[in-house]
């Protein structure tokens, strides 16, 4: 299944922002990698402040005097000795950059969120497949939905990236109508506002759907090389098309797959209508065209 070709070109003052914003974050990185150290003394010190005072809170009230009186004293004691001043403070430092350090978080599976989302969607897709005669139903209400998913991948969000389902063979996966009514409930459940990718294996009764990444915005608008009555309208997917064009972009000089509007007698379709919402770049794409046609008078 190909990729839709959308617009992607942006003009030249919006790149100039989009660079802009990218040396801010990279400015922003380097100063969190320098003061990275005292972040992370800081961060242990609070800890260490709400341990204490957790702890302090938790002791009971007839303790507290002898508890104050033997912290006292130790105080005493490091203050007296050689370097024991400095020793406790190269300590406290110590501590505080261990209990303040950066867990990775290893996960193991869905959170509770992710499994309620799963589970919603299994549910919604029991209708369709499932039949009443079915002895061992893969899809059933109140069914393991663990069985039909056998791999399933979230983003930082909990939205759904990436979903293989197991279906029974008694579906018709030969039939577009009923691909797209699961396609369709699909890309509903999961998420409207991106592109998704559905690949049917009708003979292992599998269907992957994928996220896919957004298209390149960093093209601003240009003369793209091109013969007489063509106009680039956008760029897609390198396996969508077979052809690519040299473009400037932020990065330096490539190649991309283009989406081509052809007019004159080579025309399929000789009329174009832009309509999209304020800041889908529509305005960007008529300014596209008429760059284009400005040295081939036709504008």
């Amino acid at each position: 299944m190909a990729r839709r070709p959308l617009p992607r070109i942006l003009s030249s003052g919006s790149a100039q922002i989009a660079r802009s914003r990218e040396i801010a974050r990279s400015a922003a990185d380097s100063a969190t990698d320098v003061l990275h150290p005292l972040i992370t003394v800081s961060r242990g010190l609070r800890k260490l402040a709400a341990t204490a005072r957790a702890k302090w809170a938790a002791t009971p009230k007839e303790r507290r005097g002898p508890t104050l009186l033997l912290v006292a004293a130790c105080v005493l004691v490091v203050a007296l000795m050689p370097y024991g001043p400095l020793l406790a403070l190269v300590a406290l430092m110590g501590a505080a950059a261990w209990k303040g350090r950066e867990r990775p978080v290893v996960k193991t599976g869905p959170d509770d969120a992710e499994v309620a989302r799963l589970k919603g969607l299994y549910e919604a897709l029991v209708p369709y497949f499932s039949v009443p005669d079915d002895p061992s139903p893969l899809f059933a209400h109140g069914g393991d939905w663990s069985g039909a998913f056998a791999e399933h991948a979230f983003d930082e969000d909990g939205r759904l990236t990436r979903l293989r389902i197991a279906y029974p063979p008694y579906f018709t996966d030969g039939e577009p109508a009923a691909r797209a009514r699961i396609e369709q409930l699909l890309h509903a459940k999961s998420g409207r506002g991106r592109e998704y990718l559905f690949d049917w294996d009708e003979e292992g009764n599998r269907l992957v759907m994928s996220v896919l990444p957004a298209l390149p915005t960093t093209i601003a608008a240009q003369r793209f090389v091109t013969v007489p009555g063509e106009t680039v309208l956008g760029f897609t997917d390198a396996d969508a098309v077979q052809r690519t064009v040299p473009v400037v972009s932020a990065d330096g000089t490539q190649d991309a797959p283009t989406v081509v509007w052809r007019t004159g007698p080579r025309s399929t379709e000789p009329h174009l209508l832009a309509v999209g919402q304020p800041g889908s770049g529509t305005t960007s794409l008529l300014r596209s065209i008429a760059l284009q046609a400005l040295p081939t008078g036709t504008c």
